[in-house]
């Protein structure tokens, strides 16, 4: 897969993460609120990626800067947004090769942890998520009191770990 930093606002991204909206009509019942602007991916506060496969635009993820913006979160905070495989790419390692990118330029960025929200109705999310190190943590944000949230955060190390 290769992945190209596109922002948030390019015509790709726009394209899968109305397929994110449409995944979580399907899993949820509704989209998510969470406000999202372009402004928020762009460097060095945040950065927005979509991965390719022949071409095809087949994966989007991205970070921002959450620099204490809600009372349970930190300076230094990247929160992860809108990490989506198209269903005809899913089981292949593209989610987990984007988020191991995302990390790596959240760390590149001076991010000293990534946070996320997901959900019940996301147990691959979840599943990755727990394997690739993430712990609960306090929920923050728009869905901090709904009940099928799962709010989940990791540490970023040293960059020379990655």
């Amino acid at each position: 897969m290769e992945l190209r930093i596109t922002g948030y606002d390019h015509p790709d991204a726009i394209t899968l993460t109305e397929a994110v909206q449409q995944e979580y009509i399907a899993r949820y019942g509704g989209i998510d609120t969470t406000e999202m602007k372009a402004e928020h991916f762009t460097a060095p506060l945040g950065v927005f990626v979509v991965g390719y496969l022949d071409g095809a635009p087949v994966a989007c993820g991205g970070w921002r800067a959450k620099d204490g913006d809600y009372p349970y979160l930190r300076d230094g905070d990247a929160e992860l947004k809108r990490m989506f495989v198209v269903p005809g790419a899913r089981g292949r390692g593209l989610a987990r090769a984007l988020l191991r990118h995302l990390e790596e330029s959240a760390v590149a960025a001076g991010r000293r942890r990534v946070v996320l929200e997901t959900g019940t109705e996301q147990p691959e999310a979840v599943a990755l998520y727990h394997s690739e190190g993430y712990l609960p943590i306090t929920k923050f944000g728009v869905y901090r009191d709904a009940p099928e949230s799962i709010h989940l955060g990791k540490e970023l190390g040293d960059p020379s770990q990655h």
